[in-house]
């Protein structure tokens, strides 16, 4: 009986026929973006965050200023960018470079 170690598929990216147990792996390992702060610490969601510096808020009319605390981030699956929530502002996205981990 053959299981999944004898199973091969073909992977497009690559043009070759691949282990299907090393397929699941490697798209496991897609799905995980690393986002990093300004100093290099690893964010997660529900993480909170201050501002380095002074950010202008397109839109809202209002300067978020730096030391500011935003609390429970969402990873947007964009290694650079951040999604969050502020008094007054919605769908507010920072930049990972504009942030500290607290």
């Amino acid at each position: 009986m053959a299981g999944d170690d004898d199973d091969f598929i073909y992977d497009e990216a690559s043009g070759e026929w691949i282990n299907a147990a090393d397929a699941r792996a490697s798209a496991a390992s897609v799905d995980r973006v690393e986002v990093r702060d300004s100093v290099g610490n690893l964010l997660a969601d529900g993480d909170q965050v201050t501002l380095i510096k002074d950010l202008t808020v397109k839109g809202a009319g209002q300067t978020l200023k730096r030391g500011t605390l935003i609390k429970s981030i969402r990873l947007t699956g964009d290694p650079q960018e951040i999604d969050c929530r502020y008094d007054g502002i919605k769908g507010l996205v920072l930049r990972a470079e504009f942030v500290r981990k607290r």
